[in-house]
């Protein structure tokens, strides 16, 4: 059985920043090109049988340049819609709501554009798309290229953990790899946030 490769896409200025970039289409920098690139000659060993990519052109970027070909846009690989939080910092978030955190008080509507999502509808798209790939890994490897949240989610949702044990992985740096994999029978994290 093959792994779940998971690719964060490379640095954006929002992610420089701090900004929360759910479905604003923000391009790479020029550091977060260099990452994609990077990550080429590891993924070329690998060789997915298939790859799976959120439609957001900083991810179909760095699969591009990672070399991933047969790339399949999928929308239930988007970020979560931070709502009203979109293009915000956690700390401007914070000053209108001290001590808020994503992961428990989620975010608020921001009207047509970014209206918003909460954490189990993230686990949805989440649930949705690995039922699509767990198939798939009797092929071989498959790479899914996301966001920072979005690949938490999916990862504890791999474990069969509540979407809310996300919180306990740390935010994988953009350019990264993540591999989950299966050990007698039962799904297991086998490395998180690989430079």
């Amino acid at each position: 059985m093959g792994e779940l490769i998971v690719v964060r896409h490379g640095q954006t200025k929002w992610s420089l920043s701090g900004r929360h970039a759910g479905r604003t289409d923000v391009a790479l920098t020029e550091a977060g090109e260099a990452a994609a690139r990077a990550l080429a000659p590891r993924l070329a060993r690998r060789r997915p049988a298939a790859v799976f990519s959120s439609p957001l052109s900083r991810a179909m970027r760095t699969a591009e340049l990672a070399g991933l070909v047969g790339v399949k846009p999928d929308p239930d690989l988007l970020e979560w819609d931070y709502g009203g939080y979109e293009g915000l910092t956690a700390e401007q978030i914070q000053e209108t709501r001290p001590g808020w955190d994503l992961w428990r008080d989620g975010v608020v509507p921001g009207g047509t554009v970014h209206p918003g999502e909460r954490l189990q509808q993230v686990a949805a798209r989440t649930d949705a798309a690995l039922a699509r790939i767990r198939p798939l890994l009797d092929e071989g490897d498959v790479a899914v290229v996301a966001h920072g949240h979005l690949a938490r989610v999916l990862a504890v949702r791999w474990l069969g953990l509540d979407a809310s044990a996300a919180r306990l992985l740390g935010h994988p740096h953009p350019g990264s790899l993540s591999f989950l994999a299966v050990e007698h029978g039962q799904p297991v994290l086998s490395a998180w946030n690989v430079a």
